[in-house]
């Protein structure tokens, strides 16, 4: 049977870096406050003329390097963004055109944080059918456009960036040994963005209103959060055959610390095991996952039969969870 892997990662970060002295002068809030709280002292802000389709484009380009593919043997492109360029055409078909992957199917998700992992979800998916050789997947986020800098409860979480990576039906990397996703529509109150679709065109009264940025009810996102991050890694590791102290790496959605720790406490993995970039990045979103795994993958090398436990939940609401598995040599 065909088994899908992670064959190479990419990730790119603006240049701009917003700390938290800087929101300091622009929102009533303080380094004290928001590390206490969260965990995070910097996040990237893209430049003005610096798009999704521009972050993932170099994001992808590294993918398909480590990977050793190339755009034209790309079966799919799979896209996730919750703040692509336009809301059509999406945002995988830019970085069709710009990676001249002119073979390749794309189409974007909308899965918000979680949207890296239901994105390797169907690339798994399209890979052991048979259906697709290459999956290139994207995920790409601009979150300084709907933020409200005035909103100290948001403001200070956000940042932007890309990331992405290559499933293959061959090749060495990280086996994708199972994933779980799941949803629950019920409480999408909690974390949305009001206006700018249909049911709330955008007009001088939606402007004016702040519609246009999002909107979260934090306490309640963060109870959700934990639960929910907590069953689908259990329900994860239970479907590969695992045992949570076989959990090598631990590479949770970088939303807060507090809900690292409550998850790693959860699964008896030692803080050193829990793979971190939220102190300089914040949530990047959906590409935040991503960006994690290749700073990991770039930085310790993983030895063959290494598990590392993916996690992540989002806007939605939606979360999910993998469990990918080092083989073929050391990645």
């Amino acid at each position: 049977m065909t088994k899908a892997r992670i064959t190479g990662t990419g990730s790119y970060l603006p240049q701009r870096v917003l700390s938290n002295a800087d929101l300091e002068k622009i929102v009533n809030t303080s380094d004290d406050w928001i590390v206490s709280r969260t965990g995070m002292k910097e996040r990237r802000i893209a430049a003005a003329d610096e798009f999704p389709s521009d972050m993932g484009f170099i994001a992808a380009e590294k993918a398909l390097k480590a990977a050793r593919v190339g755009p034209e043997e790309i079966d799919l492109i799979i896209c996730a963004t919750v703040t692509p360029d336009y809301i059509f055409p999406g945002l995988a078909c830019l970085l069709q055109a710009k990676l001249k992957a002119t073979r390749a199917a794309a189409a974007d998700i909308q899965a918000a944080c979680t949207g890296f992992i239901y994105a390797l979800f169907q690339a798994k998916a399209y890979v052991e059918s048979g259906m697709c050789r290459h999956v290139l997947i994207v995920a790409a986020e601009k979150l300084s456009s709907i933020v409200d800098y005035k909103d100290r409860s948001t403001c200070v979480l956000f940042g932007d960036g890309a990331s992405a990576c290559v499933v293959s039906a061959e090749g060495r990397g990280l086996s994708i040994r199972d994933i779980d996703i799941g949803a629950d529509g019920e409480v999408a109150a909690l974390l949305m963005l009001p206006a700018g679709g249909s049911r709330m065109p955008a007009s001088e009264s939606t402007v004016s209103q702040g519609m246009h940025y999002l909107k979260m009810e934090g306490k309640e996102v963060f109870k959700h959060a934990v639960r929910r991050m907590e069953i689908s890694s259990k329900t994860c590791l239970d479907r590969a055959g695992l045992r949570e102290d076989e959990i090598s790496w631990f590479v949770p959605h970088q939303a807060n610390m507090r809900i690292i720790e409550a998850l790693a406490k959860r699964f008896h993995v030692p803080m050193e095991r829990v793979f971190l970039t939220i102190h300089k990045y914040g949530n990047t979103s959906a590409s935040s996952v991503g960006i994690a795994l290749d700073e990991l993958i770039r930085t310790h090398t993983l030895q063959i039969g290494e598990n590392v436990l993916l996690t992540a939940f989002g806007g939605g609401l939606t979360w999910g969870s993998a469990v990918l598995t080092a083989e073929g040599g050391e990645v």
